[in-house]
């Protein structure tokens, strides 16, 4: 089992920045790819990003390519996604989630944190 546990949310004017962290416990998360995801109101939970389990490759979705960076740091057993130059339609709950393949399709992805909500105002 992997325990997954997301911060860093809340509420920023477009344009702005947020930093989310993923905190994982449990059996060696290191041995996953990470990736995060997000959920808007009335729609489908889509992918952002996903970084591998060195940290050194990451591949992210076109809507957020350029301003958004995913990290990890295996010491702390914690990812980051970096969020720059935020848009109101970035506005979702955001998930970070663990899988052994590093795909970029949810039903891959084994274990998920219980999310945190990140609103851009315009």
């Amino acid at each position: 089992q992997v325990q997954l546990v997301e911060s860093g949310g809340g509420l920023v004017q477009a344009g702005g920045s947020l930093r989310l962290s993923c905190a994982a416990s449990g059996r060696t998360s290191r041995r996953y790819a990470m990736g995060w995801f997000r959920q808007a109101p009335g729609k489908e939970r889509e992918f952002v990003a996903v970084i591998d389990r060195s940290g050194v490759n990451t591949y992210y979705a076109d809507s957020v390519k350029g301003r958004f960076t995913v990290s990890r740091d295996n010491v702390k057993n914690t990812v980051y996604l970096q969020m720059n130059s935020l848009k109101p339609e970035d506005t979702a709950v955001y998930y970070c989630a663990a899988s052994t393949t590093g795909a970029t399709i949810a039903p891959l992805y084994d274990y998920w944190g219980q999310g945190t909500q990140v609103t851009v105002s315009s």
